[in-house]
């Protein structure tokens, strides 16, 4: 867990420093912060998609995953919930919903976090946690610089997210196989992608609406794993 406790120090540390820069940027660079963070998001994600998707055995399953998620994740409108939240405790004329969503995407969404937790619990190699941790702690400035230092809150479920990751890689290693990492790294680049959409105005794709696609990929290699396919 050392890398985990690293990672969200990085965080943490980023936010901080991000939301003092703050007081001191005018609207304008606010708005190139702005800018940054979504063509930011947007490449992270593109670049997940292209780095796995030659290796999925599964070709159609993102498009399964994203569809089927985004069908669940708007029944249980997760999206309004989750701005109402933000919302209720930061102030109506608040973006602070719309930087966490990104932040969470970025920081627990991303191969270096999921394999990251996965390589330490099993071969006590905590090399992708650091690596991790020194890109959050400059995407956590930049996020904090323009959001607040209510990205901070990102941490936690950053801590939360590799926790269990790194539980379940303890109890399970064999069951968290290359090719399921594979096809959630394809979907997530996705998430990251639209919520970078988003950032940018160019749609309002509601991606928290979508976090229920992360779960169809392991439901379904697990499945073909068990029946053989």
């Amino acid at each position: 867990m050392l890398g985990t406790i690293v990672n969200t120090c990085c965080i943490l540390t980023g936010s901080v420093v991000g939301s003092l820069v703050k007081r001191g940027l005018k609207p304008e660079y606010q708005s190139a912060l702005f800018t940054a963070c979504g063509l930011a998001a947007t490449g992270l994600g593109i670049n997940s998609v292209v780095q796995n998707m030659p290796n999925s055995q599964y070709p159609v399953l993102f498009i399964i995953s994203l569809a089927l998620g985004g069908l669940v994740g708007t029944a249980l409108d997760l999206n309004g919930r989750f701005h109402r939240l933000t919302e209720s405790r930061s102030g109506s004329g608040s973006r602070l919903g719309e930087g966490l969503s990104t932040a969470i995407l970025l920081f627990c969404i991303g191969t270096l976090s999921i394999l990251g937790p996965i390589n330490s619990a099993l071969y006590g190699d905590n090399t992708y946690l650091f690596t991790n941790a020194t890109l959050d702690l400059v995407t956590s400035m930049v996020l904090a610089s323009t959001y607040g230092i209510g990205i901070a809150i990102a941490g936690g479920v950053l801590f939360c997210w590799q926790g269990a990751i790194y539980l379940l890689a303890t109890l399970l290693g064999s069951f968290m196989t290359e090719s399921m990492m594979t096809e959630i790294s394809i979907v997530g680049g996705f998430l990251i992608a639209s919520s970078g959409l988003s950032i940018l105005g160019i749609k309002d794709c509601k991606t928290l609406n979508l976090l229920p696609a992360l779960a169809i990929p392991v439901l379904w290699v697990a499945l073909a794993g068990w029946l053989g396919l």
